[in-house]
C-alpha cells in the first residue's frame, strides 16, 4: 500500500468515528489517489487536483466544484504529515449551489415506470419484483431512497402499517404510516421474495444474490428504465433527466396541492408534512412552495382570496 492510500485509509477511517458516511467520497477520492498514482505522483499539488475534479468535460460545475471540495479537505488533514501536500485555495472553482427544479412526475410516468421495471429480466424472477415494488414505495411513501434500501425485515412492521426508518440523512429516527394498499403491496413483494430465495437476509428490498440492493444499483436501474421511456436523455451513464428522487418531490408537492385544493390551512398542516418526510427545518418544506409553479400559484390565489399580506 503506498503512503497516499494508507492516509486516505486512516482519514476516512477519523471521519467515520465522526459520524461520517462517506460511502461516495471515498470512492472519489480512492480514485483521485489512483489518478495520482497514474501521474507518478507522490503528493498532492493543486495542478494535478483541479485536472481531476474537472473531469470529465462534460460535467457541470457544481461536481467540479464537489470534486475539488473533497480533495481540499483531504489535503487539508494530509498536509500535517506531508509538508509538500499542496491545499487547493477555497473558490478556485466557483460556484453556488442552486437547487434544481424538481420534476413532478404525472400518474401516467408513475405508471409506465412501475410496467417497465415489471418487466425486467432476471434468473430468478425476482428483480422485476423488487424494483416494481421499491419504485412504487418510493412514489406513494416519500421515502428518501437510501432510507427505503435501508429498511430491514424488523422495520416492516405490516401488520399496522408502518416503516421504521433509522438510518436516515440527519440521524433522526422516525415511524412512516402507509395506506393499506402500500401494505398489500409489500406483503405481496415478501411472499415472493421469501418463495424465490431459501435463505433469507436482514434486508427488506434484496436482489437475486439475496443481498441487500444498494444506492448505486437502485439508480442505475432506474436511469436505463427511464432512457427507455424517454424521461432521461440516452448516454453512456445515467444522462440527465428526472431523477429517483424526484418521487420524493412529487409525493410533497402533490400532498400540498391536495390540501390547497380541499380548502386546508396549509400553514397549520406543514409542520404534518416536515415531520413525515423527515425534514430538519420546516423551511425544507416551504422550499416546494417556490418550486412548483401550480404550488406557488395555489398560494397566491388563497393569499389574494384571504387578503392576507403573510407567508401563505
Amino acid at each position: 500500500m503506498s503512503g497516499l492510500d494508507a492516509a486516505l485509509t486512516e482519514y476516512l477511517t477519523i471521519r467515520r468515528a465522526l459520524g461520517f458516511g462517506l460511502r461516495e467520497v471515498a470512492g472519489c477520492l480512492r480514485n483521485f489517489i489512483a489518478f495520482l498514482q497514474a501521474e507518478n505522483a507522490s503528493y498532492i499539488t493543486t495542478e494535478l487536483a483541479v485536472r481531476w475534479a474537472t473531469r470529465p468535460a462534460e460535467a457541470q460545475l457544481s461536481t467540479w466544484a464537489w470534486r475539488l471540495g473533497m480533495v481540499r479537505r483531504f489535503a487539508a488533514w494530509h498536509s500535517a504529515m506531508e509538508p509538500r501536500t499542496e491545499v487547493p485555495p477555497a473558490g478556485l472553482l466557483p460556484h453556488r449551489y442552486q437547487r434544481k427544479r424538481p420534476h413532478i412526475y404525472s400518474d401516467e410516468e408513475i405508471e409506465k415506470l412501475l410496467r417497465e421495471a415489471a418487466r425486467l429480466a432476471s434468473p430468478r424472477g425476482l428483480r422485476a419484483h423488487t424494483y416494481t415494488t421499491l419504485f412504487g414505495l418510493l412514489a406513494v411513501s416519500g421515502m428518501r431512497v437510501n432510507e427505503a434500501l435501508n429498511l430491514d425485515r424488523s422495520d416492516v412492521d405490516l401488520g399496522h402499517g408502518i416503516l421504521t426508518i433509522r438510518r436516515t440523512k440527519f440521524g433522526k429516527s422516525r415511524h412512516v404510516p402507509v395506506h393499506p394498499s402500500t401494505v398489500d403491496a409489500l406483503k405481496q413483494y415478501v411472499e415472493k421474495r421469501d418463495r424465490i430465495l431459501s435463505k433469507s437476509t436482514q434486508a427488506f428490498f434484496v436482489s437475486e444474490r439475496g443481498i441487500r440492493i444498494t444506492d448505486c444499483m437502485a439508480r442505475y436501474t432506474f436511469a436505463r428504465l427511464s432512457q427507455q421511456l424517454g424521461l432521461r436523455v440516452i448516454a453512456k451513464s445515467h444522462g440527465r433527466g428526472p431523477r429517483l428522487h424526484d418521487m420524493r418531490h412529487r409525493f410533497a408537492a402533490c400532498t400540498l396541492i391536495h390540501w390547497y385544493r380541499a380548502g386546508l390551512d396549509v400553514e397549520r398542516e406543514l409542520p404534518k408534512l416536515a415531520t413525515y418526510l423527515g425534514h430538519v427545518h420546516i423551511n425544507e418544506t416551504y422550499w416546494y412552495l417556490e418550486a412548483v409553479p401550480e404550488l406557488l400559484q395555489l398560494a397566491t390565489d388563497r393569499l389574494l382570496k384571504n387578503g392576507k399580506g403573510a407567508r401563505p
